[in-house]
């Protein structure tokens, strides 16, 4: 029991000060309440009414949590025993949960389930709950904060389910909906009265029923609550992405309103840049162009040798003005969202493919940067200005490069020398001076879906990584650069794109895994982009390059936006901001009016609200973008497994992608589909699970499926519902017995010694 202390001057009557009542908190273990405080700070009569009022203020102001039952915590803390929602698996398999009650602002603690003895019923699933025992783990120790052991189930949680309804059969009573998420185990129960107006296959919501009872087999009952449509239709493949991760796809009426409003700003106040040749550069399928180029030799004589780059970008600060209902809705999106059939924009289509949008041969209003750079391709200046463009040409990848390979068109023709051959001598210099910085160079292949006319998959293949893509990707580092350093300089904000260094603990791991193929890295030590290129180049003679490219990238830390500069790792950059995308980011968008602010080019620049708000700002949109990564990925994953179905029980090569304690996830060298080969599937016999080395060893034959090595899997199970595909293994796996081809029984025996060692499990 903590000891009263002596109260802050001034305090009413004795009362503890907050700094007092906080330290209580974080020190005291179980559960706190207001009665508690008041018999630690001997708190007694009429003096318990204002100790109520300081807890009352302390909770709106954000100090306190005040949990159900009057319980009182500090922020970030919970307490030993706790009711939890099982909301996600990870990628070791292991279990993620969240309080089932969280008032607070801040995102809740991270919670790992750890291994526990049998529990009666099915397998635990997301979107259950539990009653369970918390450990705080060491900081350091792992990525999880909590460490929950189960004490009993209470059911499933009462968020609404996404899945595919399947009305009942000739014998049946009741439907099933097979929820939409692959982590979910378990279906639900529909009684036809809870029905609706849902046919077989169709999308719905549901949500469980509290109170009923539980069918005969375990399954928990449900009732619809919303119809979305077939899932024959194709457009559900992306439908079920954009509702599972809750991104919007209505626009308000009052943005739409102010979207149609909007008008060209004209000439006034703006650099005339139309007699400036600047192109757009983009995929031939873009939806919207929002950054343009052009390159010339410089002109000045004391720079022999060197050029000068523009980069003009959509001025969408114009149009999205800080508090406005468009400027709203942009935050809550913070970004667009890119699927195979469909973008869900960020800014109404107005805007993002119209007014916005650097069309050709169309006025557009800009915010352009002049960069001047040397010979090899160091920069001299560079200055920003807001100007009216017309881009002569709207330009493909494909298109620009096979220009400059001999084979120009109708469109590239009569602008090859004087706009395209520039802006690759131009790149040439900017590519001696990457080098030299030599920032992290992954050469990871990049898989892309084509649509039919049916909107089903037709073909996918590898995106071809051409020169031109290099020479747009160069230059809008640059831009993003000079505006960190304008903004710098002019002592405004910056919403910074930081990438830090990798953690040291995985900097460990990665010395452990490289030094399993023979490659020397001093354990813990600090390594550079430079030193992870050389890590790279070494594995590439001995065609290891992938495998390695893999766990360089997993040792990366997560990039992130926000007001502090902590550097960009992977590019080898002391500053950086996204500058170049407002149409699709919001975080470009804050960059622009920040310019704006601090260069006085207008009066909508950026406000002191939105300045006290950037680090918010900063986390939001942070957790939006991952929320589209997200979506995005479960949408391809089902396009691919939809295109797979027809597919099933033939023969692919591909290389083991991911190893964990329950299987092996192996991505296809024709396709880039991932799938998982559970590890009951592999052999009879017990397979340790070696983390340092990402491989799994056979107890008993020393049989390894290292990660990078290359097997040859059959396709059993095909789930575009869930996106899911289960391989069966064929061949693979050094050195040592093989398994069986058609091999499908077995059953991992125990591990040799008894249990994994908790490090493993926390992993």
């Amino acid at each position: 029991m903590a000891r009263r202390a002596k109260p802050d001057g001034g305090k009413a009557r004795g009362l503890p000060s907050k700094t007092e009542i906080l330290s209580f908190l974080q020190s005291a273990e179980g559960k706190v309440g207001k009665r508690e405080i008041a018999k630690a700070f001997n708190v007694k009569g009429d003096d318990r009414m204002a100790l109520k009022a300081m807890l009352r203020e302390m909770s709106d102001e954000g100090l306190v949590a005040r949990g159900r039952k009057k319980r009182i915590a500090a922020p970030g803390k919970l307490p030993s025993v706790a009711v939890l929602d099982v909301t996600e698996r990870d990628t070791d398999g292991e279990l993620v949960c969240k309080p089932a009650r969280w008032e607070m602002e801040e995102p809740p603690p991270a919670i790992v389930l750890a291994p526990s003895d049998p529990i009666p019923g099915p397998a635990l699933g997301i979107g259950e709950r539990v009653l369970a025992r918390l450990t705080r783990l060491p900081v350091g120790e792992s990525h999880y904060a909590y460490e929950a052991k189960i004490i009993r189930r209470l059911g499933h949680s009462a968020h609404r389910v996404l899945g595919l309804y399947r009305a009942p059969g000739p014998k049946a009573r009741e439907g099933r909906i097979v929820p939409v998420d692959r982590k979910s185990r378990f279906e639900l129960l529909v009684r036809p009265e809870d029905a609706g107006d849902a046919k077989s296959g169709d999308l719905v919501f549901a949500e469980l029923k509290t109170g009923a009872p539980e069918h005969r087999m375990g399954l928990k009952p449900a009732r619809v609550t919303e119809r979305l449509g077939s899932l024959d239709d194709p457009k559900s493949i992306s439908l079920i992405a954009v509702h599972m991760h809750g991104i919007p796809t209505e626009f308000p009426a009052s943005a739409l309103r102010e979207a149609e409003a909007a008008k060209d700003p004209g000439l006034k106040g703006r650099r005339d840049l139309r007699e400036l040749p600047l192109v757009t550069i983009d995929p031939e399928d873009a939806r919207d162009h929002d950054d343009a180029v052009y390159a010339e030799p410089d002109r000045d004589p004391q720079n022999p040798g060197g050029w000068v780059v523009w980069v003009a970008i959509a001025d969408v600060a114009h149009f999205v003005t800080p508090g406005s209902a468009l400027d709203k809705e942009a935050l809550k999106r913070g970004n667009s969202c890119y699927f195979p059939d469909r973008v869900v924009p960020m800014l109404p289509e107005r805007l993002s493919a119209g007014l916005c949008s650097l069309e050709a041969e169309k006025d557009r209003a800009c915010l352009a940067v002049r960069m001047v750079f040397d010979t090899d391709g160091e920069k001299r200046s560079h200055q920003f200005s807001r100007g009216l463009m017309r881009s002569p040409a709207s330009l493909s990848y494909a298109q620009v490069q096979a220009a400059m390979d001999g084979q120009p068109d109708a469109v590239t023709e009569p602008i090859l020398q004087g706009v395209i051959r520039p802006l690759y001598a131009a790149f040439a210099a900017l590519e001696r001076a990457r080098e030299k910085r030599s920032p992290l160079d992954l050469d990871l292949p990049e898989f892309k879906i084509e649509l039919g006319k049916d909107g089903k998959v037709k073909a996918i293949g590898t995106r071809t990584r051409l020169a031109a893509h290099r020479l747009i990707e160069e230059f809008m580092i640059q831009a993003n650069v000079a505006a960190a350093e304008t903004l710098e300089s002019r002592r405004q904000p910056v919403m910074y794109r930081v990438h830090e260094p990798p953690a040291r603990e995985k900097l460990v791991a990665l010395a452990e895994f490289l030094e399993t193929i023979g490659v020397k890295v001093q354990k813990g030590q600090s390594l550079s982009p430079k030193q992870f290129n050389h890590i790279l180049k070494r594995a590439e003679a001995d065609e290891m390059s992938q495998m390695v490219s893999e766990i360089v990238l997993r040792t990366q830390t997560q990039a992130y936006y926000g007001p502090n500069n902590l550097g960009h790792f992977g590019l080898h950059l002391r500053r950086y901001a996204h500058f170049t995308s407002p149409i699709r980011r919001y975080a470009d968008l804050l960059v622009h009016r920040s310019l704006v602010r601090g260069l006085d080019l207008g009066d909508d620049g950026l406000t002191e609200s939105e300045i006290a708000h950037f680090p918010k700002i900063g986390e939001e949109i942070s957790q939006l973008e991952r929320r589209a990564m997200a979506a995005e990925r479960d949408s391809n994953d089902r396009y691919v497994a939809a295109f797979m179905q027809d597919r099933l029980g033939a023969e692919f090569e591909g290389r083991i992608s991911g190893v964990t304690r329950f299987g092996l996830f192996v991505k296809l060298t024709e396709t880039g589909a991932d799938g998982l080969v559970p590890i009951a599937s592999i052999g009879r016999e017990f397979f340790h699970h070696d983390e340092s080395a990402h491989a799994l060893i056979g107890s008993e034959t020393g049989l390894t499926f290292r990660l990078g090595t290359t097997v040859t899997v059959r396709l059993v199970e095909a789930a575009p519902v869930t996106g899911g595909l289960r391989f069966e293994l064929l061949e693979g796996g050094a050195p040592g017995q093989r398994p069986a081809r058609g091999h499908k029984s077995g059953r991992k025996g125990k591990p040799p010694g008894g249990k994994l060692s908790r490090a493993k499990r926390r992993r």
